[in-house]
């Protein structure tokens, strides 16, 4: 029997329900929210499972009640002051960046390749693994604090057992096995990205991704939120409905890994850059998952000019609505991040804060990606280590620190290179170089 994961009725209800509470719409809406939660348990339903994509066989019976629910549920509107139309988004943020356009050194954008991919590699085998996990393996191994690719060399057998890698990623990104750069979709995305610049140019459109998505993209590689969008374009929805209908990933991660290239297209220009990812965002996300596709997008196009990790985030909090959930939560993870001496202490605090969210939310891992670029100092090693070490979306918050920590700096530590030759599903671009994607890139600023 085929479980599909992340698009039936039934697995996405307790998700939903989640996300009511997240945005202000139980709370707002108690009695109406209350029958419904009331009707899907006493149905026998299940709240959100905290990892897996699919439930049991046996929920299917539940798909017609579950699908009606989740229509009921949005139908309850949140009283949060979180936009969703570009221009309302800007009118929300007061310090809404000036263009300042620069010509950044070419070597400051490859190694911002370079570094999404060494962030991304290192998170891979940890993915799904909590934080205590991820510390005893590492701390196991010698490698605490993290400073270097995972390994199974030395690994006790109990500690295996009871952390056991992620059964897709151990194959090609432990220290034993990597060889080259292994397909993930924190790279995929990018390589989408550029490929709607190449052919729409920087006035491409939110239906011109959806194209290319439909041309391109195997549905199979997509996950979350990006499954309910190819699901809804599938039925006949158009944007940003695609992002909307019964879709409770809407404000996870998954738009935040698809922003890089559009900053780095517009160095200098975080406003523009942001405007663009909310194109992209548009199609899949809404209210903090766009903002957090536009804080990634700024940030990038501000670290290739600048070499101060701070100014690049408050950057990137320039283009997020000031009263936003997301705004706050990074507000906060910076001023942790700029007085603590013990990063695991920082740490600690966003999981006080956040530990209710599923593990691949924006908040959280915008939150955290935030502190592991502020505390790390400049160090990229101390960034995408941070990042990992974190342990909710890992090669998701490694990549994109990496990114900016990498083109920040202008160089990757050697140690953290692989051999430049990309792994990907995606036609034209399986076995490409970072150094030739650097240069499409360098030449889409130009465009």
């Amino acid at each position: 029997m085929i479980r599909l994961t992340w698009v039936q009725p039934e697995d996405l209800i307790g998700h939903e329900l989640r996300q009511a509470e997240e945005d202000g719409r139980a709370a707002a809406h108690p009695a109406r929210f209350a029958r419904i939660t009331g009707e899907w348990h006493a149905a026998g339903g299940h709240d959100a499972p905290p990892r897996a994509g699919a439930s049991e066989p046996g929920a299917a019976r539940l798909r017609g009640l579950a699908g009606d629910l989740m229509d009921q549920l949005a139908e309850l509107t949140s009283p949060l002051e979180e936009p969703g139309e570009l221009s309302d988004i800007i009118a929300a943020c007061p310090a809404w960046p000036v263009p300042r356009p620069a010509e950044p050194d070419p070597a400051r954008l490859l190694a911002a390749w370079q570094g999404r991919a060494a962030g991304c590699v290192l998170g891979k085998p940890v993915e799904k693994i909590p934080r205590a996990g991820i510390r005893e393996i590492a701390e196991a191994t010698g490698n605490w604090p993290i400073r270097g690719w995972f390994t199974a060399k030395g690994l006790p057998a109990e500690v295996a057992g009871r952390w056991p890698w992620n059964r897709r990623s151990a194959v090609n990104s432990l220290a034993e096995n990597i060889d080259g750069i292994p397909e993930d979709d924190d790279l995929n995305y990018p390589l989408l990205a550029l490929t709607v610049l190449e052919r729409h140019g920087h006035g491409f459109t939110t239906d011109d991704v959806a194209k290319l998505w439909l041309d391109e993209l195997p549905a199979g590689r997509t996950f979350t939120a990006e499954r309910v969008a190819y699901r809804n374009l599938l039925d006949g929805l158009e944007p940003p409905d695609t992002a909307l209908h019964r879709n409770p990933f809407r404000e996870w991660i998954g738009a935040f890994i698809r922003a890089d290239v559009y900053g780095w297209v517009n160095p200098g220009d975080p406003a523009t850059a942001a405007s663009h990812a909310y194109r992209d965002a548009r199609l899949t996300h809404t209210a903090n998952g766009l903002y957090g596709a536009m804080f990634v997008a700024a940030m990038c196009a501000r670290a290739l000019v600048s070499t101060d990790a701070e100014d690049v985030v408050e950057t990137g909090l320039s283009v997020v609505p000031a009263r936003s959930r997301l705004h706050h939560a990074v507000r906060r993870a910076v001023e942790a991040a700029r007085s603590a001496d013990d990063f695991e202490q920082v740490v600690d605090g966003l999981y006080e804060r956040h530990g209710g969210l599923h593990w691949v939310h924006t908040i959280n891992n915008a939150a955290l990606t935030a502190a592991a670029l502020v505390h790390s100092r400049g160090d990229f090693t101390r960034a995408i280590a941070g990042a990992v070490a974190g342990g909710w979306d890992t090669d998701s918050a490694g990549a994109t620190v990496g990114s900016i920590a990498g083109a920040l700096a202008g160089r990757v530590p050697g140690q953290w290179l692989m051999r430049d030759r990309l792994s990907t599903s995606l036609t034209g671009f399986d076995g490409v170089g970072l150094a030739e994607l650097a240069r499409r890139t360098q030449e889409m600023m130009k465009a």
